[in-house]
């Protein structure tokens, strides 16, 4: 006696399901695969030139602002980077929240050192953690970034007085006069004189990294480090470099 066939109904779902779960799976396997998990070692950092970790971390602003961000595994990473870190570069940044420096330049742990403070200015302390980066560390790159719609900028324009934070700003003060060849109007309302001043201010604060740390001048011209400055937009996540 013939069995019954099951009805065209119900094996057409449940193909359909099982084809279903096989992508799914197909997906979830390749997502894994592009995990990455591992850090910077020793002789990976050895390996790269100062322009080549440049052009990577050009490149991770990239991936950063069209959303294909890099898939980690960050606890994996920390555990691997519990011991030793190999940073490639070192980044000063704002203190602002909206430039999470290790995020907008697709960067995982132990990829980067980052120094931070309201107006992206060096001092001392900056100069000497620069200085431990490059020469101690074996960091490829320095990289002073500056930003869109800078508070502290505005403040120095304004000539802000409160606390430390008059102390703080007169750092920032240089930029300022090295503006007044702005041909607007020079106030923090308008956000193009902001925007030279805040450039401004990167390319002092350049200038005082090779004027006050015979280390790291003398580690760039023998090539063994770059020195470089942005500008960042917040709106799209852009990069101006700045000399």
């Amino acid at each position: 006696m013939m069995k019954k066939s099951l009805p065209l109904l119900i094996i057409l779902p449940l193909l359909l399901s099982s084809c279903k779960q096989i992508g799914k799976n197909e997906n979830t396997a390749m997502q894994k695969a592009q995990v990455v998990s591992s850090v910077m070692t020793k002789e990976t950092q050895e390996k790269l030139t100062p322009d080549e970790v440049f052009k990577e971390l050009v490149e991770g602003n990239k991936r950063f602002q069209s959303g294909n961000i890099t898939l980690r595994n960050f606890n994996e990473q920390a555990r691997k980077s519990a011991i030793k870190q190999y940073p490639k570069a070192v980044i000063l940044s704002c203190l602002d929240s909206r430039v999470p420096v290790e995020t907008i330049f697709d960067q995982g742990l132990g990829d980067v050192f980052v120094g931070r403070v309201a107006g992206n200015f060096v001092n001392e302390d900056l100069l000497g953690s620069m200085e431990f980066a490059c020469h101690m560390a074996g960091s490829k790159l320095i990289l002073v970034i500056g930003h869109q719609h800078c508070g502290a900028i505005k403040g120095a324009i304004d000539n802000v007085e409160f606390g430390n934070i008059t102390a703080m700003l007169s750092k920032i003060k240089p930029a300022v006069r090295m503006s007044q060849n702005f041909t607007g109007k020079k106030s923090s309302k308008n956000e193009e004189f902001v925007k030279y001043v805040s450039r401004n201010n990167v390319s002092y604060t350049l200038d005082q990294i090779r004027k006050n740390s015979p280390v790291l001048r003398e580690m760039e011209n023998k090539k063994e480090i770059k020195i470089v400055g942005a500008y960042y937009n917040l709106a799209n996540g852009n990069l101006e470099f700045v000399k």
